[in-house]
């Protein structure tokens, strides 16, 4: 297989999967975590690698090291793997899934944004979803009638905040994310729960239906839920662990243990709350965007900017959504055709939110 961001959390864990089953690792891209970067070459030897940035080439431990957006779209082509791990962050995992389903390719999915943004261009047949709420969907349908599906969320880095204590929160603060490790970028949406309104937008599109929520259920150990036309509800329960679906992704089905089992006694009680718009405004938009779901390449351009800006400290924790929702509001009326025209909208509106 190829793996496209391998120093990143899900890489780190693919690779760990890959290395139980002795799947072969065809090559590696990364950004600019070089240490980690030739530590990995080290014990997969890869035939190629990709990174970010020229200047770091000299740093990278192999013969054929090459660099930027445009080479992974080249090594894509190239490569003899059928399966591609797409582990990218943000709007740039977009054209390499975009290339690898074009030849065919299967493409186990981690990178939320490229069904965010183009998700109505993109062949979902030739995906599989690195998450666990949509690996627990998947797991819970079983062709029986559903009503309603539900993914939840853990509420983010602020969730038990004082609500005008978090008007003045720092980046850091929103790093801090009470049950899981991972990227920045992320860690930030999962704050504002924008990754959790994509990941309903990827549900539509995986599951091809709008009959979909989100509640929080602060223990993470309930990633999804069915609601059956009987009126019965199936919930999909495991640990805080991505090694479940990515082996899932990779092998099709698998028939031993990946994690421990859940400790029902250990967990105790179990609450749901709702997720409110007043805490996390973006929430504002959630019917709509379902309802339309070609504006998630404006609200994914305008979040990526957004998260800069707070970064620099060039706006609030607040802010971050009062950028979106405006842009939302400004390009409400868009409708991309094409790929060439959601690239298009994606430039017009960071343009519009960086100034």
């Amino acid at each position: 297989m190829v793996l496209l961001g391998s120093t990143g959390s899900i890489g780190v864990n693919t690779l760990i999967v890959a290395k139980r089953y002795h799947i072969q690792i065809e090559a590696l891209v990364a950004g600019s975590n070089i240490d980690l970067l030739n530590t990995q070459i080290a014990a997969h030897q890869p035939k190629m690698v990709v990174i970010a940035n020229k200047a770091d080439r000299y740093k990278v431990n192999h013969h054929d090291v090459r660099c930027g957006a445009q080479a992974i779209l080249t090594l894509i082509e190239e490569s003899q793997s059928q399966t591609i791990v797409n582990a990218l962050v943000g709007y740039t995992g977009l054209a390499p899934t975009l290339k690898a389903t074009t030849l065919g390719k299967h493409v186990a999915l981690a990178n939320k944004e490229s069904l965010v943004v183009a998700g109505e261009f993109i062949d979902i047949s030739l995906l599989t979803p690195i998450d666990s709420e949509h690996f627990g969907l998947w797991y819970l349908l079983d062709e029986r009638p559903v009503s309603k599906l539900y993914i939840t969320a853990s509420g983010g880095a602020f969730r038990d905040w004082d609500i005008e204590k978090m008007k003045d929160a720092t980046f850091s603060d929103a790093l801090k994310h009470p049950n899981w490790s991972m990227g920045n970028k992320i860690t930030i949406d999962s704050a504002t729960m924008t990754n959790k309104l994509f990941e309903l937008l990827e549900a539509k599109w995986l599951f091809a239906t709008s009959k979909i929520d989100a509640v929080i259920e602060k223990k993470s150990i309930i990633h999804a839920l069915a609601e059956f036309k009987d009126g019965s509800t199936t919930a999909h329960f495991a640990g805080v662990d991505m090694k479940l679906p990515i082996a899932f992704a990779l092998k099709g089905e698998v028939n031993e243990e990946i994690l421990p089992p859940t400790d029902l006694l250990g967990i105790g009680t179990l609450e749901f709350l709702p997720i409110e718009a007043e805490r996390y405004p973006i929430w504002k938009i959630k019917e709509h965007i379902l309802n339309n779901p070609h504006l998630g390449v404006v609200v994914n351009a305008a979040n990526e900017v957004a998260i800069e800006k707070f970064q620099n400290e060039q706006c609030s924790f607040f802010g971050m959504s009062d950028i979106v929702l405006d842009a939302y509001k400004r390009f409400e009326d868009v409708k991309p055709q094409s790929i060439e025209d959601i690239i298009e909208i994606d430039r017009e509106v960071r343009e519009y939110v960086s100034k």
